[in-house]
């Protein structure tokens, strides 16, 4: 049974599809002015253990992410630059749409080569905001029809006044301005909650009956959602900072639209800070992948950082953390590395029931990420002993389906040692990492006694003939 946190009710729920064995699922994707960073792309890593965790339970997933290439102002209100032009005006370009549509283009081609070196899966479907302008246009028709819109000089708005439910999500209060510290104030606005769903702009943006101009930022992932998945599905996925006022309008302009319910479930992750605070670009401490790979650390070192704290915690990234995150997954790389030898590269074994029990009893329980990683260890611990060469091997590949680190594809080198050494490495390897330090000294006793020479450091062991 997957059982998932539910923003919208606040609690962990059992999962259960509109439609048996299938699952729906949209997830809120990047706006493409700039490179993303390592922040913005823990939600991106969400949607992929998401998908992972229905797919290693034999479930057929259909993922849409958006490609926002217009529209996302840089506040969470209805004035000030738009994102794109923000990115046009840094890079010395025109502001006109050949120039815009260049700048998405090249930073869309960015983000696909970060989510790849991340081993995140390429969702199904990736629909550019820029060719769903009908479809924008259409809802926000069904809107004024329903009477939830009005106009100003500068736009059409949703009147929040006219939901009832407005704000639902996370229990926020329509009455508080508690979320909307960004918001600003526009005194043709009949409350400041009230959200663009169309920007007039005479010089740039599309021609339409309503003012030529852009589509808002919100109505952008209602009209793309409703376009690939529906009316109503079953998940939809971003970081907890779109929850209050972006997710909150998503459902505003979608459920008043169509009459139903939106989305099943709403799941968030929290932030990635670091020296304790958000990283952010607007806070100049963002850290890129293209950062990463220039000091030196695997882009799937980090996916490894990232799964070892859960979705729904804080994590604290630092230069130190992630050096211990890259020296933790590159002995697990190499303790998979000596199983495969051990097994011949035989890769027939068959999964461990005991140890596969526990792993999925993890992940089915809200994605529990630190505790499946528990389970590695703790079956790398039992090789060749209580569990086959064959099967540890057969048990750890069932396990990255789910895991993304890409064990097999093993990049780091295992010394020409006796296989009793290596062995005895190995086991003093997962003492280390599991912190037992008694079994690691009585193993290096046992090596030394051998006539080698164990030197320890943060990037792990090595051996040498003493």
């Amino acid at each position: 049974m997957i059982k998932l946190h539910n923003t919208l009710t606040g609690k962990v729920e059992e999962f259960k599809p509109i439609k048996a064995g299938h699952v729906s699922m949209y997830n809120c994707g990047p706006t493409v002015y700039d490179h993303a960073h390592i922040g913005n792309l823990r939600a991106f890593f969400l949607a992929d253990i998401l998908r992972r965790n229905f797919e290693i339970h034999g479930m057929e997933v259909k993922q849409v992410m958006n490609i926002t290439d217009v529209g996302q102002l840089s506040g969470d209100g209805d004035s000030g630059e738009d994102k794109m032009t923000k990115g046009l005006k840094r890079e010395g370009k025109p502001i006109t749409m050949d120039a815009m549509r260049e700048l998405a283009s090249f930073y869309t081609d960015r983000f696909k080569e970060d989510i790849g070196s991340l081993n995140i899966l390429t969702p199904h479907v990736l629909p550019k905001a820029s060719e769903h302008i009908e479809e924008d246009i259409e809802i926000i028709r069904q809107l004024e029809k329903k009477g939830f819109t009005y106009n100003t000089s500068d736009g059409v708005y949703f009147d929040t006044s006219k939901d009832q439910n407005y704000g639902k999500l996370g229990g926020i209060n329509k009455n508080e301005n508690e979320g909307q510290a960004r918001v600003e104030a526009n005194t043709e606005k009949k409350n400041q909650k009230d959200f663009a769903l169309w920007k007039f702009n005479k010089d740039m943006g599309y021609p339409s009956d309503l003012g030529h101009g852009f589509p808002g930022w919100h109505i952008e992932c209602s009209a793309m959602s409703k376009a690939y998945l529906g009316e109503h599905f079953d998940i939809h996925t971003g970081g907890i900072d779109l929850a209050p006022i972006h997710h909150n309008n998503e459902i505003a302009q979608s459920e008043n639209a169509c009459g139903c319910q939106m989305a099943n479930f709403w799941i968030h992750n929290e932030f990635v800070n670091i020296t304790g605070e958000k990283m952010a670009k607007s806070l100049g401490n963002h850290i890129t992948i293209k950062t990463l790979v220039e000091k030196g650390f695997s882009p799937v070192a980090y996916r490894y950082f990232l799964l070892l704290s859960h979705y729904r915690t804080p994590t604290n990234f630092s230069w130190e953390a992630l050096e211990a995150a890259e020296n933790a997954y590159k002995r697990l790389k190499i303790f998979f590395g000596f199983v495969a030898q051990q097994a011949n590269n035989d890769m027939e074994g068959e999964v461990n029931e005991k140890y596969k029990t526990e792993f999925l009893e993890a992940i089915e329980n809200d994605l529990n990420t630190p505790e499946a990683l528990a389970i590695v260890w703790k079956l790398s611990k039992l090789a060749g002993d209580e569990v086959s060469y064959k099967d540890t091997l057969a048990t750890l590949l069932y396990f990255d389906k789910f895991l993304g680190l890409n064990l097999e594809q093993n990049e780091y080198e295992i010394k020409e040692l006796s296989d009793d050494i290596q062995k005895l490495l190995n086991e003093r390897a997962v003492a280390r990492e599991t912190r037992d330090w008694a079994k690691a000294d009585e193993l290096r006793q046992e090596i030394e006694s051998k006539g080698y020479k164990i030197k320890d450091s943060d990037a792990g062991q090595s051996v040498e003939r003493a």
